[in-house]
Protein backbone atom coordinates (compact mmCIF):
# COMPACT_ATOMS: atom_id res chain seq x y z
CA UNK A 1 0.00 0.00 0.00
CA UNK A 2 1.11 3.55 -0.68
CA UNK A 3 1.04 6.37 1.87
CA UNK A 4 -2.43 7.56 0.86
CA UNK A 5 -3.85 4.07 1.24
CA UNK A 6 -2.20 3.62 4.63
CA UNK A 7 -3.88 6.83 5.75
CA UNK A 8 -7.26 6.10 4.15
CA UNK A 9 -7.52 2.64 5.70
CA UNK A 10 -5.70 3.45 8.95
CA UNK A 11 -8.75 2.74 11.14
CA UNK A 12 -8.95 -0.76 9.72
CA UNK A 13 -5.22 -1.28 10.04
CA UNK A 14 -5.41 -0.32 13.73
CA UNK A 15 -7.66 -3.32 14.35
CA UNK A 16 -5.52 -6.29 15.37
CA UNK A 17 -7.88 -8.68 13.61
CA UNK A 18 -7.38 -6.86 10.29
CA UNK A 19 -4.03 -5.07 10.23
CA UNK A 20 -2.11 -4.42 7.05
CA UNK A 21 -2.48 -8.04 5.92
CA UNK A 22 -6.26 -7.99 6.11
CA UNK A 23 -6.51 -4.66 4.35
CA UNK A 24 -4.25 -5.91 1.57
CA UNK A 25 -6.55 -8.90 1.14
CA UNK A 26 -9.45 -6.49 0.67
CA UNK A 27 -7.54 -4.44 -1.89
CA UNK A 28 -6.75 -7.61 -3.81
CA UNK A 29 -10.36 -8.85 -3.70
CA UNK A 30 -13.17 -8.57 -6.22
CA UNK A 31 -16.81 -8.28 -5.10
CA UNK A 32 -19.74 -9.03 -7.40
CA UNK A 33 -22.84 -7.08 -6.35
CA UNK A 34 -26.08 -8.26 -7.96
CA UNK A 35 -28.49 -5.34 -7.79
CA UNK A 36 -27.79 -1.63 -7.32
CA UNK A 37 -31.00 -0.86 -5.48
CA UNK A 38 -32.01 -0.71 -1.83
CA UNK A 39 -29.62 -3.38 -0.55
CA UNK A 40 -26.92 -2.93 -3.17
CA UNK A 41 -26.62 0.77 -2.37
CA UNK A 42 -25.33 0.58 1.23
CA UNK A 43 -23.52 -2.69 0.57
CA UNK A 44 -21.55 -1.30 -2.36
CA UNK A 45 -20.86 2.03 -0.63
CA UNK A 46 -19.31 0.29 2.36
CA UNK A 47 -17.31 -2.09 0.17
CA UNK A 48 -15.92 0.88 -1.75
CA UNK A 49 -15.10 2.96 1.31
CA UNK A 50 -13.50 -0.05 3.00
CA UNK A 51 -11.19 -0.66 0.05
CA UNK A 52 -12.41 -3.68 -1.88
CA UNK A 53 -10.14 -3.38 -4.90
CA UNK A 54 -12.67 -4.28 -7.59
CA UNK A 55 -16.44 -3.99 -7.44
CA UNK A 56 -18.69 -5.25 -10.23
CA UNK A 57 -22.21 -3.78 -10.13
CA UNK A 58 -24.87 -5.64 -12.12
CA UNK A 59 -28.31 -4.08 -12.63
CA UNK A 60 -30.48 -3.68 -15.73
CA UNK A 61 -32.78 -0.98 -14.33
CA UNK A 62 -32.69 2.83 -14.46
CA UNK A 63 -32.98 5.31 -11.60
CA UNK A 64 -36.57 6.32 -10.85
CA UNK A 65 -37.93 8.94 -8.49
CA UNK A 66 -39.55 6.23 -6.36
CA UNK A 67 -36.11 4.65 -5.78
CA UNK A 68 -34.67 7.65 -3.96
CA UNK A 69 -36.54 6.97 -0.71
CA UNK A 70 -34.09 4.13 0.04
CA UNK A 71 -31.55 3.62 -2.78
CA UNK A 72 -28.81 5.90 -1.50
CA UNK A 73 -26.37 5.24 -4.36
CA UNK A 74 -28.51 7.47 -6.57
CA UNK A 75 -29.49 11.16 -6.69
CA UNK A 76 -32.26 13.26 -8.16
CA UNK A 77 -29.86 14.47 -10.83
CA UNK A 78 -29.33 10.91 -12.05
CA UNK A 79 -32.99 9.98 -12.53
CA UNK A 80 -33.26 8.14 -15.85
CA UNK A 81 -29.66 6.96 -15.82
CA UNK A 82 -28.78 3.25 -15.59
CA UNK A 83 -28.47 2.27 -11.95
CA UNK A 84 -25.17 0.51 -12.57
CA UNK A 85 -23.62 3.67 -14.05
CA UNK A 86 -25.12 5.89 -11.35
CA UNK A 87 -23.75 3.53 -8.72
CA UNK A 88 -20.32 3.54 -10.31
CA UNK A 89 -20.22 7.33 -10.12
CA UNK A 90 -21.16 7.26 -6.43
CA UNK A 91 -18.56 4.64 -5.52
CA UNK A 92 -15.73 6.38 -7.35
CA UNK A 93 -16.67 9.67 -5.69
CA UNK A 94 -16.01 7.99 -2.32
CA UNK A 95 -12.92 6.05 -3.37
CA UNK A 96 -11.34 6.89 -6.74
CA UNK A 97 -8.52 4.39 -6.19
CA UNK A 98 -10.65 1.28 -6.66
CA UNK A 99 -11.93 -0.27 -9.88
CA UNK A 100 -15.70 -0.22 -10.41
CA UNK A 101 -17.26 -2.08 -13.34
CA UNK A 102 -20.86 -1.15 -14.20
CA UNK A 103 -22.89 -3.76 -16.10
CA UNK A 104 -26.36 -2.81 -17.27
CA UNK A 105 -27.72 -6.28 -17.86
CA UNK A 106 -29.81 -9.06 -16.39
CA UNK A 107 -27.28 -11.84 -16.22
CA UNK A 108 -28.40 -15.34 -17.17
CA UNK A 109 -26.86 -18.60 -16.02
CA UNK A 110 -23.92 -18.58 -18.44
CA UNK A 111 -23.10 -14.95 -17.74
CA UNK A 112 -23.41 -15.46 -13.98
CA UNK A 113 -21.01 -18.39 -14.14
CA UNK A 114 -18.48 -16.11 -15.86
CA UNK A 115 -18.93 -13.23 -13.43
CA UNK A 116 -18.98 -15.35 -10.28
CA UNK A 117 -15.85 -17.17 -11.42
CA UNK A 118 -13.98 -13.85 -11.37
CA UNK A 119 -15.21 -12.84 -7.89
CA UNK A 120 -13.80 -13.34 -4.40
CA UNK A 121 -17.26 -12.89 -2.87
CA UNK A 122 -20.79 -12.36 -4.21
CA UNK A 123 -23.47 -10.17 -2.65
CA UNK A 124 -27.01 -11.00 -3.73
CA UNK A 125 -28.94 -7.76 -3.42
CA UNK A 126 -31.66 -8.74 -5.90
CA UNK A 127 -35.39 -8.74 -5.26
CA UNK A 128 -36.71 -11.99 -6.75
CA UNK A 129 -36.33 -15.71 -6.17
CA UNK A 130 -35.39 -16.59 -9.75
CA UNK A 131 -32.30 -14.38 -9.60
CA UNK A 132 -31.40 -15.54 -6.10
CA UNK A 133 -31.48 -19.18 -7.17
CA UNK A 134 -29.48 -18.47 -10.33
CA UNK A 135 -26.82 -16.65 -8.32
CA UNK A 136 -26.77 -19.47 -5.76
CA UNK A 137 -26.26 -22.11 -8.44
CA UNK A 138 -23.35 -20.18 -9.90
CA UNK A 139 -21.74 -19.68 -6.48
CA UNK A 140 -22.03 -23.37 -5.61
CA UNK A 141 -20.58 -24.40 -8.98
CA UNK A 142 -17.69 -21.92 -8.70
CA UNK A 143 -17.20 -22.43 -4.93
CA UNK A 144 -17.48 -18.70 -4.22
CA UNK A 145 -19.06 -17.48 -0.94
CA UNK A 146 -22.44 -15.80 -1.23
CA UNK A 147 -23.85 -13.12 1.08
CA UNK A 148 -27.61 -13.01 0.68
CA UNK A 149 -29.98 -10.34 1.98
CA UNK A 150 -33.65 -9.46 1.60
CA UNK A 151 -36.00 -6.78 2.94
CA UNK A 152 -39.74 -6.19 2.49
CA UNK A 153 -42.07 -3.97 4.51
CA UNK A 154 -40.58 -3.98 8.04
CA UNK A 155 -38.85 -7.36 7.79
CA UNK A 156 -35.27 -8.21 6.85
CA UNK A 157 -33.06 -11.27 6.62
CA UNK A 158 -29.41 -12.06 5.96
CA UNK A 159 -27.25 -15.15 5.74
CA UNK A 160 -23.99 -16.41 4.22
CA UNK A 161 -23.72 -19.49 2.04
CA UNK A 162 -20.12 -20.65 1.72
CA UNK A 163 -19.63 -23.62 -0.64
CA UNK A 164 -15.97 -23.83 0.37
CA UNK A 165 -17.16 -25.31 3.67
CA UNK A 166 -18.42 -28.89 3.74
CA UNK A 167 -20.97 -28.06 6.45
CA UNK A 168 -22.37 -24.89 4.90
CA UNK A 169 -25.85 -25.02 3.35
CA UNK A 170 -26.64 -23.21 0.12
CA UNK A 171 -29.57 -20.89 -0.55
CA UNK A 172 -31.55 -23.78 -2.05
CA UNK A 173 -31.21 -25.76 1.18
CA UNK A 174 -33.16 -22.99 2.89
CA UNK A 175 -35.54 -22.08 0.05
CA UNK A 176 -35.74 -25.12 -2.28
CA UNK A 177 -35.70 -24.02 -5.90
CA UNK A 178 -38.38 -26.56 -6.83
CA UNK A 179 -40.89 -24.93 -4.47
CA UNK A 180 -42.89 -21.90 -5.42
CA UNK A 181 -42.43 -18.77 -3.33
CA UNK A 182 -44.33 -15.57 -3.93
CA UNK A 183 -42.08 -12.65 -4.85
CA UNK A 184 -43.00 -9.56 -2.84
CA UNK A 185 -42.14 -6.33 -4.64
CA UNK A 186 -41.45 -3.03 -2.89
CA UNK A 187 -43.61 -1.34 -5.52
CA UNK A 188 -46.70 -3.17 -4.26
CA UNK A 189 -45.82 -4.07 -0.64
CA UNK A 190 -43.71 -1.09 0.46
CA UNK A 191 -40.46 -1.07 2.41
CA UNK A 192 -39.20 0.87 5.45
CA UNK A 193 -36.20 2.73 4.09
CA UNK A 194 -33.67 2.38 6.94
CA UNK A 195 -34.02 -1.42 7.00
CA UNK A 196 -32.36 -1.82 3.61
CA UNK A 197 -29.49 0.23 5.07
CA UNK A 198 -29.23 -2.11 8.06
CA UNK A 199 -29.27 -5.33 6.02
CA UNK A 200 -27.14 -3.93 3.18
CA UNK A 201 -24.49 -2.71 5.60
CA UNK A 202 -24.47 -6.13 7.24
CA UNK A 203 -23.98 -7.74 3.84
CA UNK A 204 -20.93 -5.55 3.33
CA UNK A 205 -19.64 -6.48 6.80
CA UNK A 206 -20.01 -10.21 6.09
CA UNK A 207 -18.33 -9.84 2.69
CA UNK A 208 -15.42 -7.91 4.19
CA UNK A 209 -15.00 -10.49 6.97
CA UNK A 210 -14.84 -13.23 4.37
CA UNK A 211 -12.20 -11.59 2.17
CA UNK A 212 -10.19 -10.24 5.12
CA UNK A 213 -10.42 -13.63 6.88
CA UNK A 214 -11.77 -12.08 10.08
CA UNK A 215 -14.13 -13.57 12.64
CA UNK A 216 -16.94 -16.04 12.01
CA UNK A 217 -19.37 -15.64 9.13
CA UNK A 218 -23.12 -16.19 9.18
CA UNK A 219 -22.74 -19.49 7.30
CA UNK A 220 -25.21 -21.93 8.84
CA UNK A 221 -27.29 -19.16 10.41
CA UNK A 222 -30.18 -17.05 9.17
CA UNK A 223 -30.74 -13.72 10.92
CA UNK A 224 -34.27 -12.33 10.82
CA UNK A 225 -35.03 -8.71 11.75
CA UNK A 226 -38.45 -7.48 12.83
CA UNK A 227 -38.08 -3.76 12.24
CA UNK A 228 -41.24 -2.84 14.09
CA UNK A 229 -39.90 -4.08 17.42
CA UNK A 230 -36.23 -4.06 16.41
CA UNK A 231 -35.91 -7.68 17.43
CA UNK A 232 -33.44 -10.13 15.92
CA UNK A 233 -34.02 -13.87 15.61
CA UNK A 234 -31.19 -16.28 14.76
CA UNK A 235 -32.10 -19.61 13.16
CA UNK A 236 -29.68 -22.44 12.54
CA UNK A 237 -29.72 -23.74 8.95
CA UNK A 238 -28.27 -27.17 8.17
CA UNK A 239 -27.02 -28.42 4.84
CA UNK A 240 -29.52 -30.63 3.05
CA UNK A 241 -27.80 -33.78 1.80
CA UNK A 242 -30.59 -34.17 -0.74
CA UNK A 243 -30.34 -30.62 -2.10
CA UNK A 244 -30.23 -30.78 -5.91
CA UNK A 245 -27.80 -27.84 -5.98
CA UNK A 246 -25.20 -28.57 -3.30
CA UNK A 247 -26.15 -31.97 -1.83
CA UNK A 248 -24.97 -35.50 -2.54
CA UNK A 249 -27.44 -35.83 -5.40
CA UNK A 250 -25.84 -32.85 -7.13
CA UNK A 251 -22.28 -34.12 -6.71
Amino acid sequence: MNDDQLLRYSRHILLDEIGIEGQQRALAASALVIGAGGLGSPAALYLASAGIGRIVLVDDDVVDLTNLQRQILHTSERIGQPKAESGRAALLAINPDIEVVALRERAGDARLAELVGQASVVLDCSDNFATRHAVNRACVAQRVPLVSGAVIRFDGQISVFDPRRADSPCYSCLFPQDQRFQDAACSSMGVFAPLVGVIGAMQAAEALKLVMQVGQSLAGRLLLLDGRGMEWTSIGVARNAGCPVCGCEAA
